[in-house]
């Protein structure tokens, strides 16, 4: 794959971490601004998790019958408008629904990416073209909460939006200038009056969900350390906004480092194979994260360690279960990616909420969160295992 298209289907994918870990720093001050708390403002995180995980399935027949560019770039552009109308919002009901309209414009580069791909590549290059866009994700997670940060203490929290503005605005011109459509002429354009049989039939395609369902209830756990982070680092043991970008920052370097390793052990082993591998260590650093959240230590460091090694281990789960759940879909590929896409921002969203439910004034609604997260990831992996065959996912 060409390095340009690599750079803007990363930049794509980008779309929701940057639109969440972004405003992070921003939670306190927005709570005092729309006079409140922190709790009620997670719920414009939410809504943002929702409005993912419903705009996806629209999406995904459009891709599969339009193509990949025309929705593309229709998404691209709704994001840019949405991102300039949550800057200029004078009530916290207000910011959550320009959340939900900007999710909805957010969420096709990250179904149509996927989609992309699949179109490009076969199973094993997916998982590898995958591990490379954790790079370029990676970046994200690292440069948002503080760039994010800095802008609050400069500008004011209005300047996060019109800068979210200016870097999808660039997105679109990406896309017009030089993503092609990839998606063969000779696939049939699978007509929209299908989709909701299509979808039907996808959910009973067990590799499908058992496989997007593992990554995504992984990924449920990495949005529960997004919507508590906030609270624990700044609230609880005082960091800064600005530092508190740094600490964001150290997470998604190892969640960088992490992809990189995935790279070179697919040359190996299938995705399949070290998927099975992965989620004993997700699960493993769950659990010391939760050990040490219970026992309250007025130091942060003790927490930083297993929630490093949590968050590492990501990369090694979700670009391998999204390789071999998309493995196999063909012309329907849009609605794959975008059927997976919303079965994991739907438990995204439920994580979420959950961190907020149980708050407590602790670090242990998070860390429950996690570890709960955990254990249903290894549950899927080794339930999918069972009728998973064996192929080139795993040699």
């Amino acid at each position: 794959m060409k390095l340009r298209i690599l750079l803007i289907l990363g930049a794509l994918s980008a779309f929701g971490p940057m639109a969440i870990d972004f405003y992070l720093p921003s939670f306190p001050t927005l709570a005092d601004v729309f006079s409140t708390d922190v709790e009620h403002v997670q719920l414009s995180l939410a809504s943002y998790f929702v409005g993912i995980a419903f705009g996806q399935l629209i999406y995904g027949p459009l891709a599969d019958r339009y193509g990949r560019r025309k929705p593309l770039l229709a998404g691209v552009l709704l994001f840019t408008l949405a991102s300039l109308g949550c800057a200029l919002v004078q009530s916290l009901d207000a910011l959550i629904a320009m959340r939900f309209v900007q999710a909805l414009g957010g969420c096709a580069g990250m179904v149509i990416s996927r989609a992309v791909v699949r179109d490009l590549c076969d199973p094993l290059a997916s998982a590898k073209v995958f591990s490379k866009l954790m790079l370029v994700m990676g970046v994200a997670p690292i440069l948002a909460p503080l760039g994010g940060g800095l802008l609050l203490a400069a500008f004011g929290w209005q300047s996060i939006f019109y800068a979210l503005m200016v870097f999808s605005g660039l997105c679109l011109l990406g896309v017009f200038m030089w993503l092609p459509e990839t998606m063969d002429q000779s696939t049939p354009h699978l007509p929209l009056s299908g989709a909701l049989k299509r979808y039907v039939e996808l959910l009973g395609d067990r590799q499908l969900i058992g496989h997007g369902l593992t990554g995504g209830i992984a990924m449920a756990g990495m949005f529960a350390y997004i919507s508590g982070s906030p609270f624990v680092f700044i609230n609880l043991y005082g960091v800064s906004p600005e530092h508190y970008g740094w600490l964001f920052g150290m997470n998604a370097a190892g969640f960088i480092l992490s992809a990189q390793l995935n790279g070179w052990l697919l040359r190996h082993r299938g995705p399949h194979y070290w998927l099975k591998r992965g989620v004993w260590l997700y699960l493993l650093a769950a659990a010391g994260m939760l050990g040490v959240a219970s026992l309250q230590l007025p130091e942060l460091w003790p927490l930083l360690i297993p929630l490093f090694i949590c968050m590492a281990s990501l990369s090694c789960i979700l670009p391998n279960a999204t390789a071999c759940a998309m493995a196999g879909q063909g012309a329907h590929a849009g609605s794959a990616s975008a059927l997976i896409g919303s079965l994991q921002f739907c438990v995204a969203a439920g994580a979420s909420s959950l961190v907020g439910v149980l708050h407590d004034g602790s670090a242990r609604p998070m860390a429950l969160v996690i570890f709960l997260c955990g254990i249903g990831t290894v549950l899927l992996a080794l339930y999918t295992s069972r009728f998973a065959a064996k192929s080139s996912l795993d040699y």
